[in-house]
């Protein structure tokens, strides 16, 4: 580890600040400091912003919900709310980490850590992600746990959140404060794909700060649910996962939201199979039918080409289980 300076902000006009002259923020801890400890990351501030007011989960006017940036992964799962209305946030939360880590990890930064990639944590390896211009050993190496989807010839790592892949599926946007002023940015727009800069994860600008990831309203009911398939059953990243939401009203489905983990650069979402359920009545033959469409565009490697249809098979069981077929 390299050494660096610590500052704790007691309002977010210091913590602006000390962002403003490149400090990093830092809160739970539970992913940057795993990365200096391997020299991957080598801030020179760490700027705690844990005392900032960002914690509590609340209606919006629109009757959305505005989940705060530090909330804690096990407080946001446990919510009431979260657990009534999107049972595919709680879902999503429970099935990552570890309990001792979703006690620590904020909502916040779990939508910024940084891939699981091995390539990429280990600084003896070429990596675009870490050092731009490097190369990408994943690409003739060992990839069997990479990305199929949003790949590019720079980079084939997978975004690691679970609970983003529920962000994506349900069009949630992220709030953010910086030197400018408060924005907000649509979640799709937020995680970036690698393309020619991989290097460049999200679309913040320097000294901003996430606030709260913000759910819209959605008609209901709304049934959803997420589903992780990976090598063991806990602590573990996904080789496949699906978010699914489905508003189904008369019999027909009238609104459908997918989105998929595990398999792509960002969390990846899936319209093709959306606009083949919307307007359908559920059924078996339904979901294999949407199902098929759920790996277009795949570019596999040579050891995760297992992806494609272990995909296929995630996003069919879940529409089984979240559309009341299974």
């Amino acid at each position: 580890m390299y050494p660096f300076s610590f500052t704790k902000a007691a309002g977010t006009r210091e913590a602006l600040e000390a962002g403003r002259r490149g400090g990093r923020y830092i809160a739970g801890g539970t992913t940057l400091v795993d990365l200096m400890r391997e020299t991957v990351e080598r801030p020179r501030t760490l700027v705690d912003i844990s005392a900032l007011p960002m914690r509590e989960v609340t209606d919006t006017a629109r009757g959305g919900l505005r989940i705060g940036a530090l909330v804690r992964m096990a407080e946001a799962a446990a919510h009431p709310k979260v657990r009534t209305l999107y049972p595919v946030i709680s879902q999503a939360l429970e099935l990552s980490a570890s309990a001792q880590l979703r006690n620590m990890a904020t909502i916040g930064g779990n939508i910024m850590q940084r891939t699981r990639c091995a390539y990429f944590r280990d600084v003896t390896a070429a990596c675009n992600k870490r050092e731009p211009g490097s190369g990408c050993a994943a690409l003739q190496g060992y990839n069997r746990t990479h990305a199929i989807l949003g790949t590019s010839d720079h980079c084939v790592a997978t975004h690691p959140s679970d609970v983003a892949v529920a962000f994506a599926a349900l069009e949630a946007s992220v709030h953010l404060l910086g030197p400018d002023g408060e924005r907000s940015v649509p979640f799709a727009d937020f995680l970036l794909q690698p393309g020619d800069t991989p290097n460049r994860e999200q679309a913040l600008r320097p000294g901003e700060l996430i606030t709260a990831v913000e759910i819209p309203p959605h008609p209901g009911p709304l049934k959803s649910g997420y589903m992780k398939v990976r090598d063991r059953q806990s602590y573990e990243f996904a080789l496949t996962s699906a978010a699914v939401a489905l508003h189904v009203r008369g019999g027909v489905i009238r609104q459908a939201k997918i989105a998929v983990g595990g398999v792509g650069t960002v969390p990846w979402r899936l319209p093709a199979v959306e606009r083949r359920l919307t307007g359908r009545r559920p059924s078996d033959a339904l979901w294999a039918e949407a199902a098929e469409g759920a790996a277009e565009g795949a570019r596999p490697l040579t050891h995760n080409r297992f992806k494609v249809e272990l995909l296929k098979r995630t996003v069919e069981r879940q529409l089984r289980i979240v559309g009341g077929t299974k």
